[in-house]
């Protein structure tokens, strides 16, 4: 039986990768410090370990895969506290990468889109940037087995519903629920490319049970992309809400989109936009 460690596990992502990689019968182990990660999310026959990233050499690494999720994610809160994004992000990368080097487990790192943007506009997209280097660091100099998987704009079940760690989703259901206005960032106007969790998690699988190595990353968005105001709209229609305009922001892009198709070619892997659908069917 493939033995699997997930980082971040209880997390949005990382519980959802746990759930697919459950239905395939593995032995699965999470790590995660609970910050943001809620104890609801766990899954029984699953083994989990409250813990620090940088304590992953407590870990007896006898494991096929790992996926490292665990990150400080957001691009906000980044602002708050740099040290802290760069102390999980890039030298808990460093040890995970340290920690396989020693039994040859192979890594799917959770790179993010903002690497196509300039990374020193945020601590978050400068520290992500690292933790990619820091990947390839180990891949070219230690020949370790790591692939990068980028993510865009993550959203689907168990999402936050939180004005501080949700993305724009998130963010829009804690206000629907406190019966406030929208906030829109700016003019509203910037795009992003919004991403299923289930399609990242399919994705995820495609990596890591592929032998096929990616010189750069596997690119995990739709190739779509909405507007904040398209997608106000969309809560509009849903929730017969107002919105409010707030100044822009430090690290608001103004666009996020796939452009490389090597994950859909290589890997066979096909997203679907259910942005809609999903709005649909959220409840307050």
């Amino acid at each position: 039986m493939k033995k699997i460690l997930v980082t971040g596990g209880v997390g949005f992502i990382g519980s959802n990768l746990i759930k697919g990689l459950k239905e395939l019968n593995f032995e699965i182990v999470s790590l995660d410090d609970y910050s943001t990660g809620l104890k609801a999310n766990e899954l029984d026959g699953v083994k989990y370990i409250k813990d620090d990233i940088l304590n992953i050499n407590n870990i007896v690494n006898d494991f096929d895969f790992c996926f490292h999720l665990a990150a400080q994610s957001r691009v906000q809160p980044s602002f708050d506290n740099p040290e802290e994004s760069l102390r999980v992000n890039v030298n808990g990368t460093s040890r995970v990468m340290e920690w396989s080097k020693l039994n040859n487990t192979k890594v799917i790192y959770a790179g993010s889109s903002s690497k196509h943007h300039k990374p020193s506009e945020s601590p978050y997209a400068m520290y992500k940037f690292l933790g990619e280097e820091v990947c390839k660091l180990y891949k070219d100099s230690y020949n370790v087995n790591v692939e990068i998987a980028r993510f865009y704009n993550v959203y689907g079940p168990g999402e936050n519903v939180d004005e501080r760690y949700g993305n724009v989703i998130g963010i829009w259901r804690s206000m629907i629920i406190k019966g406030e206005p929208l906030p829109i960032v700016g003019d509203g106007e910037q795009r992003r490319d919004f991403i299923h969790v289930y399609d990242i998690v399919e994705g995820l699988k495609k990596i890591a049970f592929s032998n096929l190595q990616h010189q750069d990353a596997w690119e995990l968005g739709t190739g779509i992309s909405y507007s904040i105001n398209n997608v106000f709209q969309l809560f509009k229609e849903r929730f017969n809400v107002k919105c409010i305009n707030i100044p822009d922001q430090p690290g608001n892009y103004r666009k996020t989109l796939r452009e490389n198709d090597d994950t859909l070619k290589l890997l066979n892997w096909v997203p679907k936009d259910r942005l809609k659908e999903h709005i649909n069917n959220i409840k307050i």
